[in-house]
């Protein structure tokens, strides 16, 4: 009897893995029906409130503006693609609650642009969906908030149908929060944030925009019919940043050298180990949009399963201004004598945009300047987020133009307006870019849009998507050292007028490959997944 009792009570015991499984879906599954529940009474207020404003704004005006109408033209161009044409009558007229995941949305940086021109192409194309913000801004309202969208942006929000949600865990996700195990950390604060976020209304799709994929697999267990997605900015952990550690000339990113020793070993471990945990989380989204070819392939070697196609993940490039700079800043031969001896650098202000290796190698260009030559300045550009690190970091950058004796050389503008922006992108000559790894980089591209030539870091985006051959000539300059940021600098500068127009000419041409039509058709296009996904008829 008990030579039988061993391989029962062994069976018993390898399916206990299986068993504890089971009852955490079940109790994920069971939490998440409660909080459907829980958000419905809410979920028909907003409904009913969508409804309101939509009545009372059709009742004050008596048209929509040509430029309104224009746009709804455009996505409804758009929606010629194949996808639309398989989709049903349900889904051109879909209208759930789709859920856009985004508890940083008002800081003004390239990943709330693509927030936003989702937002406008998602309502554009799907004029009774709701579109339904996780925010942690609880500062600004709806009405400051689509305001400052289209100063900072351009873009035009259709107020009825979108709905901000606050967030009151946000602080769960920030790294100062987690001293020590900081990617564990955020990821697993993201869980308790997603929860709240759902605490607050279920939608019917949920598409995080940020990089809280562990945000996504929660969803996935709490809600399993509904469909989830990802638009990709970077991955939270990556082989290059493994690289990295090992790394001793101090240019890849804010851990570089930071494997050696004891800590650095166990440092490294750490990551592989988060790095196989991350894959998992990855494989329970169902759709997925990365941002650049480089952001495309770290994903794909991460979250690709065995029975996946390598094409898994979609290449959605983030929509940039292109279209604007073409109509507003004319790149001609008569405009290259406009342009002044400015080099432009528009990136939030961070440690990891690198803008100390631009401030050395502007000091060393502005060094070795031959005597007679016209007066060179440097435009530091970008957004500032209250309350946080980056007040100290750009006050430590300020301090070091003076100590590079080019404070008065170099200008500072934090949070800039749109208009502000468009202004030094008319009259600068090089746009430059210092962050190692850039995951793409709009700010590249709104350099070549604006006819500016690109002296950027030689890797990520800038240097596989965005700065590359055009008819087989060169649209900018690569670099990776203060001393090869410089010589970039001086040859733009030394060129011939000719030369340097037909660079920008030719750069602007690779700009259209970024343009925010584009971005909406594919937008769209993963969209439509997502809803063929919920209406049941994937």
């Amino acid at each position: 009897m008990a030579v039988l009792l061993v391989p029962a009570l062994i069976a018993s015991i390898s399916l206990l893995p299986l068993l504890g499984l089971y009852i955490l879906r079940f109790l994920l599954k069971t939490a998440g029906d409660h909080l459907r529940r829980r958000t419905s009474a809410r979920r028909e207020l907003i409904l009913q409130r969508v409804q309101l404003d939509e009545q009372h704004l059709s009742s004050t005006r008596e048209a929509p503006q040509r430029t309104e109408e224009e746009d709804w033209e455009r996505v409804e161009s758009y929606a010629a693609s194949t996808a639309e044409k398989r989709a049903t009558h349900q889904e051109k007229d879909y209208a759930g609650v789709i859920g856009f995941f985004h508890p940083f949305c008002n800081a003004g940086g390239g990943g709330e642009r693509v927030l936003w021109a989702a937002v406008r192409a998602t309502q554009q194309r799907w004029p009774r969906a709701v579109c339904v913000v996780y925010s942690g801004d609880h500062d600004v309202d709806k009405a400051a908030m689509i305001k400052r969208v289209h100063t900072s942006f351009g873009i035009s929000l259709h107020a009825p149908t979108l709905v901000f949600l606050y967030l009151s865990t946000r602080h769960l996700v920030l790294a100062s929060t987690y001293p020590r195990f900081t990617l564990l950390g955020q990821s697993l604060g993201s869980l308790v944030l997603a929860y709240d976020a759902f605490g607050l209304l279920v939608p019917d799709i949920f598409i995080d925009t940020m990089g809280y994929a562990f945000a996504l697999a929660f969803a996935k267990y709490l809600f399993p019919k509904m469909p989830v997605a990802a638009y990709v900015h970077y991955p939270i952990i990556s082989t290059d940043m493994l690289g990295s550690l090992d790394d001793r000339s101090g240019g890849k990113g804010v851990n570089a050298g930071a494997g050696a020793g004891l800590r650095g070993k166990a440092k490294k471990i750490y990551w592989r180990l988060f790095a196989r945990l991350y894959g998992w989380v990855g494989s329970h989204i169902d759709v997925i949009m990365c941002n650049s070819t480089w952001t495309k392939g770290h994903i794909t070697a991460l979250w690709k399963t065995k029975n996946q196609p390598d094409s898994f993940a979609k290449i959605v490039y983030p929509p940039c201004p292109v279209e604007e700079m073409e109509r507003r800043i004319n790149v001609s031969a008569n405009a290259e004598k406009e342009r002044k001896h400015q080099i432009l650098y528009i990136a939030q202000f961070r440690p990891e945009k690198n803008h100390p290796l631009i401030l050395r190698s502007f000091a060393e260009y502005v060094r070795n300047l031959p005597e007679g030559s016209d007066p060179a300045q440097l435009v530091l550009i970008g957004s500032v987020r209250s309350n946080t690190p980056d007040e100290l970091h750009i006050y430590n950058l300020r301090l070091q133009a003076h100590e590079l004796s080019i404070d008065k050389i170099t200008e500072f503008i934090t949070d800039a307006p749109y208009s502000t922006i468009l202004k030094y992108l008319q009259t600068a000559s090089i746009g430059t870019n210092g962050m190692w790894n850039e995951h793409f980089g709009i700010g590249v591209v709104e350099y070549l849009a604006a006819g500016l030539i690109p002296v950027v870091h030689d890797s990520g985006g800038p240097k596989l998507d965005i700065v590359v051959p055009h008819d087989g000539k060169p649209t900018g300059y690569h670099a990776e050292t203060a001393a090869e940021f410089a010589e970039g600098y001086r040859r733009v500068m030394q060129m011939e007028p000719e030369e340097r127009y037909a660079m920008r000419v030719r750069g602007r041409e690779v700009a259209k490959t970024f343009t925010e039509e584009a971005f909406a058709r594919k937008w769209i296009e993963q969209v439509e997944k997502l809803i063929s996904m919920q209406t049941g008829r994937a």
